[in-house]
């Protein structure tokens, strides 16, 4: 859904699962760090509104978004982790740049959770310019930095709730 009919930052908050025993690892890229150090800050106040503990938050900054995927990597092999979330913002320029640093990012992300069985949330803005990333990192459209870390509790909650019943079904 597009963040112009939707704010980041709504959802519904009683219906959140306890992120008290939970543990987390953020990876932060630095470019563009007024956006990203915005989304960092949603993320974590989210985190800890629901339960975590600061020091069960471990967080890396890697230079850009490309190094995303292998800050993740390299997180969940330090800590025994929940959910790791990568926040970023490529914002588009005069070449098609962003288009193959997003790719990547989003695949690395993916195959990284696939393999894991732990969730890798994609928290990176892909803006077409910088006052869009403004409006999505606090701004009028919320902060998707929130939105991140929602997601990260909703899907560690749903691996330990699948993993407490044993065998969880694919199909319909």
């Amino acid at each position: 859904m597009a963040s112009a009919l939707k704010n980041l930052s709504e959802y519904d908050e009683k219906n959140m699962p306890s992120a008290a025993d939970m543990h987390f690892g953020i990876a932060v890229a630095d470019w563009n760090a007024h956006i990203t150090h915005a989304l960092y800050q949603g993320c974590v106040d989210t985190l800890l509104q629901h339960g975590a503990k600061e020091e069960n938050i471990h967080v890396v900054q890697v230079p850009g978004s490309f190094e995303l995927p292998q800050a993740t990597r390299l997180l969940l092999g330090a800590h025994k982790l929940d959910a790791v979330i990568a926040i970023g913002c490529v914002i588009k320029g005069e070449t098609s740049h962003n288009e193959y640093i997003n790719n990547s990012v989003a695949l690395g992300l993916t195959n990284l959770s696939i393999a894991t069985s732990i969730p890798c949330i994609f928290g990176v803005l892909t803006p077409n310019d910088e006052q869009q990333a403004i409006d999505r990192a606090g701004g009028k459209y919320g902060n998707k930095g929130i939105e991140a870390a929602v997601t990260a509790i909703r899907m560690a909650a749903l691996r330990k709730d699948l993993q407490k019943g044993g065998k969880a079904k694919i199909g319909f």
